[in-house]
C-alpha cells in the first residue's frame, strides 16, 4: 500500500516539530514533492482544516494526518520522523513522533479510506514503529515503509 503513495523524497527522518503546526508545515512541504506542482499552502490548509475537526494523533506515538482536495493528481503520502515528540492531542495523550500523511482528490474517498486503513495497519506493528525511530536515514525509513 505505502509503496504506491509514498516517493523516496516525501520521507524525512529529521523534522525538527515544536508543535503540531510546525509538523504539519513540514509534512506539507513533503507532500509537495518531488515535483512540487501542488501549492504547499494549499496541502497545510487541508491537513489543518482536518485536524481542527479532532485530533489524527491514533496513539502509540503515531499520527495520520490527512486530507482531500484537488491539488493533487492521486492519492499521495509523506512520512515525518520528529524524535523528539510533539504534542498532538493524541487519543493516548503520548507526544507522537510518527507521523504519516495523507492526501488525495475528492474525486477518491474511497481510495483515500482504504489508504488511511493501510497506513494505520502497517503504523500497528510495533516492529515498524520501532525500526522507524531507530532509522539513520531517510532512504532506510522509505525501505521499511513500503516493504512493509
Amino acid at each position: 500500500m505505502l509503496a504506491d503513495l509514498l516517493h523516496p523524497e516525501r520521507v524525512s527522518i529529521a523534522v525538527m516539530a515544536s508543535d503540531k503546526e510546525a509538523a504539519l508545515r513540514a509534512l506539507a512541504g513533503l507532500l509537495v514533492m518531488p515535483e512540487r506542482k501542488a501549492n504547499e499552502e494549499s496541502v497545510y490548509d487541508v491537513l489543518m482544516e482536518r485536524e481542527r475537526l479532532a485530533s489524527t494523533g491514533v496513539g502509540s506515538g503515531v499520527a495520520i494526518p490527512h486530507g482531500r482536495f484537488d491539488g493533487v493528481d492521486g492519492l499521495r503520502a509523506a512520512v515525518a520522523i520528529c524524535a523528539g515528540g510533539v504534542d498532538f492531542d493524541a487519543v493516548d495523550g503520548l507526544p507522537v513522533k510518527i507521523l504519516v500523511a495523507i492526501v488525495g482528490p475528492r474525486s477518491m474517498p474511497q481510495k483515500h479510506l482504504a489508504a488511511l486503513a493501510g497506513v494505520s495497519r502497517v503504523l500497528r506493528n510495533d516492529a515498524v514503529r520501532e525500526g522507524l525511530i531507530a532509522t539513520g536515514n531517510d532512504a532506510e525509513a522509505y525501505r521499511l515503509l513500503v516493504e512493509s
